[in-house]
């Protein structure tokens, strides 16, 4: 799972417990500017791709850097997801990752919390 806060005009995404090591990343830090638009997709984790360096484990888990097949951008998108019902997807703009493809606590409260940051005038 993943936590969400932000810090002046730095979002922070933190890996949590066990999913660190999954991941292979213990946090993100992503400009405000950088946050195009999040959204509330439960089936976002179910699209396959490369891992690098990531861990599957087939209805389980899905956590680290994946390729994405059908990707148009070239880039790699983050995950870390286990239930699915919770999933969040981050598009972002100018930055390593194309997208985050994250499990939060409340998917509501963060999608809210996200686009009103994207929003928000620099």
């Amino acid at each position: 799972m993943v936590v969400v806060h932000s810090e002046g005009d730095t979002v922070v995404f933190t890996v949590e417990g066990w999913h660190k090591l999954w991941a292979f990343r213990s946090e993100l830090r992503i400009p405000r500017a950088n946050i195009k638009s999040a959204r509330h997709d439960p089936e976002a984790a179910h699209t396959w791709g490369f891992r690098a360096p990531g861990t599957h484990i087939p209805g389980l888990l899905k956590a680290g850097t994946f390729y994405l097949v059908g990707s148009v951008d070239n880039k790699p998108a983050f995950l870390d997801v286990q239930h699915q019902e919770n999933t969040v997807v981050v598009e972002l703009t100018d930055e390593h990752f194309a997208r985050l493809i994250i499990e939060v606590e409340n998917p509501d409260a963060v999608v809210a919390q996200l686009n009103e940051l994207a929003a928000a005038p620099s």
